[in-house]
């Protein structure tokens, strides 16, 4: 591992994580992402650039706005962190190439979709939608390349299908945001580790479920959103698939 290239690509993840922020609070306001610049969402003030600095800034202004003393939310320059770190792993896991830029695409999708679905519990089709094109994309590449693609057409079919069902089993307990999420997952991870994000997926939301109902902050009526489950479950299988499945067969 060059260490030269670790610390841009950590500070570069850090960089993007920030722009994550935005999405994650503008799209479901239904506010551009890219205008107005930067602001206290308090007092209104534009955030100067040098309160921009990802993670440093939180710091420097001890978690508070600079202006009007409001409190800025930890998850902040945690999910700054949380970028700039995969973003690093996945360096070191397969270097540079198409497939870490697509893996990085994907993530980065993922953390936007998942938080948005946490806070609010909908999915939103423009940021599914963005999952789609961008595999599209990469599978295009791919296929340019002289690689097979029907393995990734073959995930988002599948995930597709198998999501359906469970729509119509379940009767509205999982939503059709779900299936859209599945399927671009599917298209970036092909089919058989699509099996492997679908697995765990599962088992992530049904032991998170278990322990909210079993401490008493959910009832077993109540809705808990799938799609960070998801978004979980397709980060892991890009570091772990591969080896899940060579322990499962």
């Amino acid at each position: 591992m060059d260490i030269y290239y670790a610390v841009i690509i950590f500070i570069f993840g850090a960089v993007i994580g920030s722009f994550l922020n935005v999405c994650i609070y503008r799209i479901p306001r239904g506010e551009s992402t890219a205008y107005p610049p930067s602001h206290c969402t308090n007092c209104g003030n534009k955030i100067k650039w040098y309160d921009l600095i990802p993670i440093i800034s939180y710091f420097v202004l001890k978690g508070k706005c600079r202006y009007c003393g409001e409190k800025i939310s930890i998850r902040y320059p945690l999910i700054e962190f949380i970028t700039a770190l995969l973003y690093l792993m996945l360096y070191i896991k397969i270097g540079i190439g198409i497939d870490f830029i697509k893996y990085i695409t994907f993530m980065s999708i993922l953390i936007v979709v998942g938080m948005i679905d946490f806070d609010t519990t909908d999915v939103y089709f423009k940021t599914t939608a963005a999952g789609v094109v961008f595999a599209l994309i990469f599978m295009a590449v791919y296929w340019n390349m002289g690689f097979e693609i029907r393995n990734f057409i073959f995930g988002g079919i599948l995930s597709g299908i198998f999501f359906t069902i469970i729509i119509f089993i379940t009767k509205g307990g999982m939503g059709w945001g779900d299936m859209e999420i599945c399927v671009f997952c599917g298209l970036f991870l092909g089919f058989k580790l699509t099996l492997v994000m679908m697995f765990l997926s599962f088992v992530l939301g049904a032991a998170v479920g278990m322990i909210l109902i079993l401490s008493g902050k959910k009832s077993r009526k109540d809705y808990i959103p799938f799609g960070p489950f998801i978004s979980l479950a397709s980060i892991i299988t890009v570091f772990l698939g591969g080896t899940i499945l060579n322990l499962y067969l």
